[in-house]
């Protein structure tokens, strides 16, 4: 018996039901980073291997436990990326873009991949859309990523279902003698941690205050804070960001708890979350990281960026109802019916569409006879139906019915259709 055939676990089809929302979110983001003066880079799906244990650090999770590599005969190992901020550096690097103090505002989109366990709006195969700037090292852009992804939130209606947490992880010197401060408060407390925390305090003591373990929350309740141990020009610099936040009319919840999950990050940190969604709440998270270029072997570069869970933020938009109803709907629906009808059909559809580009046309090529053409045509979701039947092809004409109200239906020209259409659909 033959194996059927079907998806890897957690690495999903989009459907072409599904597709009309995925193209509703990535027209929505990708118009609103054109307005801001974004450009879009690509960038391969594998790396070397070596990239993102330079970038993320060998520690974290994702390297120790989520990356899918290749291993080669030759010694090379390779990755299917599991972020792209390393990538965009990596890029950058490579081809000098950020020399001279040179600015980039990019944007990026596609599949990142991560062999964790798949739940809801969390897969081994997921899509982020991103964005990074490099040689702007003040606030202003901070707080210009963040009113970017305000401005998108309010776009797709979602704004009061989301909340922005941000916090300053200081200079790499701050943020040691913190993790140092960390370690020595919780060892104290090691057989009371739970099990990942354990291991975490001596490989990435600073994901432990993203634990979601009740107990080990309570023991961090009394652990050093990242206030007290920041550096004085990171605490103007976020001093600087939240009254560029307060003047927007942005609101914010500080949350001295953050860290990202990634190694680079200094400075500016930022998720934005949701309790509509369960455990899994962030959307959208970034911060700075203006060590990464040297990390990586390039030279001193500010960088910041965010990327946000495509799944997730159409999880969202199912889940507060935010669809738009009518997506991606046709225009019209060609219903031909009798003999001489189907080629005629397929070169007025042309014409129309010569004189009517943005027009959404389907012409009906599967045969059948009047009644059953028109139930497609229904089902199609189509506004209005033009109908070439042999009556129509005697006079030179269509009927363009409505198929969504009751007004009356029309005979056009076939010279007049066009335009007919554009009066009808303006």
């Amino acid at each position: 018996m033959v194996e059927a055939l079907q998806a890897i676990t957690g690495m999903n089809d989009i459907l072409p039901e599904q597709t009309p929302v995925w193209q509703y979110f990535e027209e929505t983001v990708t118009d609103l980073l054109a307005s801001y003066g974004y450009k879009q880079i690509r960038t391969p799906i594998m790396e070397y291997t070596g990239l993102f244990k330079r970038s993320i650090g060998e520690v974290t999770d994702i390297v120790e436990k989520e990356m899918y590599t290749l291993d080669k005969e030759d010694g090379k190992s390779y990755a299917l990326r599991p972020e792209n901020t390393a990538a965009v550096v990596r890029s950058m690097i490579e081809h000098g873009l950020t020399h001279a103090g040179r600015v980039q505002k990019l944007w990026y989109y596609g599949p990142m991949f991560r062999r964790e366990r798949p739940q809801k709006g969390r897969y081994r195969q997921f899509h982020q859309i991103g964005v990074e700037v490099f040689n702007l090292a003040g606030p202003d852009i901070d707080a210009e990523l963040i009113a970017l992804t305000w401005r998108l939130w309010k776009l797709l209606g979602i704004e009061s279902a989301v909340t922005l947490e941000l916090n300053s992880l200081g200079s790499l010197e701050a943020r040691n003698n913190y993790k140092a401060a960390l370690v020595d408060y919780l060892t104290t407390y090691k057989d009371q941690l739970d099990k990942d925390s354990q291991s975490r305090l001596s490989t990435n003591p600073l994901r432990i205050l993203d634990t979601k373990i009740e107990s080990t929350k309570t023991i961090l309740v009394n652990a050093p804070k990242f206030t007290d141990f920041i550096d004085e020009d990171s605490s103007e610099h976020f001093k600087g960001l939240l009254m560029r936040l307060d003047t927007l009319g942005i609101p914010y919840v500080l949350n001295t708890n953050l860290v990202r999950g990634l190694d680079y990050y200094n400075k500016t940190v930022f998720e934005w979350t949701t309790t509509a969604l369960g455990a899994q709440g962030t959307v959208c998270g970034g911060g700075r990281y203006d060590g990464l270029f040297e990390q990586i072997g390039g030279k001193p570069t500010f960088g910041v960026g965010f990327a946000m869970g495509v799944e997730r933020l159409i999880l969202l938009l199912k889940e507060l109802g935010k669809i738009p109803t009518a997506l991606n709907q046709l225009d019209c629906y060609f219903v031909a019916v009798g003999e001489g009808t189907d080629a005629l059909a397929l070169k007025l559809s042309e014409q129309i569409r010569d004189q009517f580009p943005q027009l959404k046309l389907q012409v009906n090529t599967g045969g059948g006879n009047f009644k059953n053409q028109l139930k497609k045509a229904d089902n199609s979701c189509a506004r209005y139906a033009l109908i070439l039947g042999e009556n129509e092809l005697s006079q030179q004409k269509l009927v363009c019915k409505p198929l969504r109200d009751d007004t009356p239906q029309q005979l056009v020209d076939w010279a007049d259709i066009a335009s007919h259409l554009k009066q009808l659909l303006k």
